[in-house]
């Protein structure tokens, strides 16, 4: 059951933030999750280390996280056109 959570709250916050990030986001549905995936690490961790531990990143946080990393994986490509 944890897998699933975790396979669709990476695709919900993964998508929210390619949502984020205007212009075409060619990425599969597997990259999305990875993306929402690695927003949620850097949220919690970044909430964990603004609160001292008290609370953790929350879901703004996750968002924001995963809309700068597709921001990242994007400015290669958009350099090159």
């Amino acid at each position: 059951m944890f897998l699933i959570s975790l396979v669709i709250g990476g695709l919900v916050i993964g998508a929210l933030g390619r949502l984020a990030i205007p212009g075409p986001n060619p990425m599969s549905i597997g990259m999305t999750i990875l993306v929402g995936i690695g927003g949620s690490l850097v949220g919690g961790a970044v909430g964990y280390v603004l609160t001292g531990g008290r609370r953790p990143g929350g879901w703004v946080l996750a968002v924001l996280s995963a809309a700068g990393i597709v921001w990242l994986i994007q400015r290669p490509r958009r350099s090159a056109v």
